[in-house]
């Protein structure tokens, strides 16, 4: 039986400037705090008990990358940038990065099966973004779950982020949260 190991980016500049019912803080793919970085180191000697994983997958978003990086930094699982489970488009800081750019920043993983953008885009607007439509996010997180569980690995651990991640298991997740579950 497959094992998913479901975690939640660890606190990022965004999660930290939000407040709720205030405008969007307009932070650009958002960074970890040094909070969350600790979170993230913190959540990685909890893993690092747990058994081998088989494979580990990550967004391309930073807080995602970096949160992956400490929490599975002493994994030798094979680690997978995929954009499928990528956050739902409502706020500035869920528009990525160029995959060239990205690999600058992480020369340690590989970018270049991305798409540029990745990330939503609504080509008729011209504003800094638009809001993903909901039936395009939904149909993103049932092509994940179909994926996850086509995959032959028994022991996948996956960085995401809260709105997909919630959307995929119906739990709402904390920064650096993580969820083990076989779907």
């Amino acid at each position: 039986m497959q094992t998913f190991h479901l975690i939640r980016h660890a606190q990022s500049m965004h999660n930290a400037l939000q407040q709720a019912g205030q405008p969007d803080p307009m932070v650009h793919d958002a960074a970890l705090t040094e909070l969350g970085l600790e979170q993230a180191q913190r959540l990685g000697t909890e893993i690092a008990e747990a058994p081998a994983f088989d494979l580990v997958v990550v967004t391309p978003f930073t807080r995602a990358l970096q949160t992956a990086l400490r929490v599975f930094g002493q994994s030798t699982a094979p680690r997978m940038i995929l954009d499928l489970h990528r956050e739902y488009l409502e706020n500035y800081c869920d528009v990525g990065r160029s995959p060239a750019h990205l690999g600058k920043l992480f020369p340690m993983f590989d970018f270049a099966h991305l798409n540029d953008p990745w990330w939503y885009v609504d080509h008729t607007s011209d504003a800094v973004y638009e809001k993903e439509p909901a039936s395009v996010s939904a149909r993103r997180v049932e092509d994940f779950s179909a994926w996850l569980k086509a995959r032959p690995e028994q022991t996948i651990g996956v960085v995401g982020h809260g709105t997909f991640l919630h959307a995929l298991t119906g739990h709402r997740f904390d920064n650096a949260e993580r969820l083990i579950t076989s779907l």
